[in-house]
């Protein structure tokens, strides 16, 4: 397991970001929380969200697809064409 240069934050995994977004958001739902509490929960979900979001990005670029090129299966990074908008 690679370490974290001094000072840097521990790299969460995308499940347990997750999962603490989740119950972030069900605190929030709840209601009958104090005015602070509940800018404090927001700021952290939207941090989580983030972490999250990146997470995905990094792990879209990594996905690879194989393809067959004369006779031979070949790895290649999946680059999914972007949607016309009309």
């Amino acid at each position: 397991m690679a370490e974290n240069p001094a000072g840097a934050s521990p790299v969460v995994s995308f499940e347990s970001c997750l999962d603490e977004l989740e119950k972030v958001v069900k605190e929030l739902e709840g209601g009958d929380l104090a005015l602070d509490r509940s800018l404090a929960l927001f700021e952290r979900g939207m941090e989580l969200s983030d972490t999250c979001r990146k997470q995905l990005e990094e792990a879209e670029t990594r996905v690879e697809m194989l393809v067959r090129r004369e006779g031979k299966i070949v790895a290649e990074p999946f680059r999914p064409e972007k949607s016309e908008k009309a």
